[in-house]
């Protein structure tokens, strides 16, 4: 389905989760295949965009929205999954408390104006040695099951599952975008595009752990 100037839509993914879990980190080496061990804090979200083909052979054009995870831009967050056709949430495989907020960003989701929202859980740092691992394996299964979610984890460093992550959510998509049944597909469309502060990975501190691996 394309839209009247004859483009492929895309489709709105955004992701969730604390800050330093490696959000950024992932979208860097999807979009760019690039890693950076000091990654700039992003403020408000940041934009990009990133085409995979499906199994059937159809291309999915990904509307990426890399969300802050510092608490005091929590509250912007459901502006930037309102209309998401689906949703990385990261956790760190290493911080217990990370895992604790992904599952509060799960459920936060199931609440969103897109009732099948395709959503997909990322353990990242998946690179970092097992003794250094806080959240436990069946504790995610068990959670991955009860709430239906593609699991998978992911090293941004390394760039292990990064690309499968994507592939996966594409192939779970449906045939178009998710757009509100009261809006048009060009009206939608705009919408998706609001933001508050930045649209893009403004500085506000440098640090090695921001970005992860």
């Amino acid at each position: 389905m394309t839209n009247a100037a004859g483009r492929q839509p895309g489709y709105k993914l955004v992701l969730l989760g604390d800050a330093s879990v490696g959000k950024t980190s992932l979208v860097g080496r999807f979009v760019s295949n690039h890693f950076n061990e000091a990654v700039e804090t992003t403020v408000g979200a940041a934009f990009s965009t990133q085409t995979v083909s499906t199994e059937t052979g159809k291309n999915i054009k990904f509307e990426i929205w890399d969300t802050a995870g510092q608490e005091r831009f929590k509250s912007l967050a459901p502006m930037y999954y309102r209309n998401a056709s689906c949703a990385v949430v990261v956790f760190d495989l290493t911080s217990e408390s990370s895992f604790a907020r992904a599952k509060d960003w799960v459920k936060q989701l199931a609440l969103s104006n897109n009732p099948d929202i395709v959503i997909a859980l990322a353990g990242n740092k998946a690179d970092i040695p097992s003794s250094q691992r806080q959240v436990k394996a069946d504790e995610i299964k068990q959670f991955t099951l009860e709430e239906s979610l593609i699991y998978l984890e992911t090293s941004a460093k390394t760039g292990h599952n990064v690309q499968k992550l994507f592939e996966t959510i594409a192939n779970k998509l449906p045939d178009s975008p998710f757009t509100p049944a009261s809006l048009g597909g060009a009206a939608a469309a705009r919408t998706t595009s609001i933001t508050i502060g930045p649209g893009s990975a403004a500085p506000s501190s440098t640090s090695r752990c921001c970005g992860g691996s």
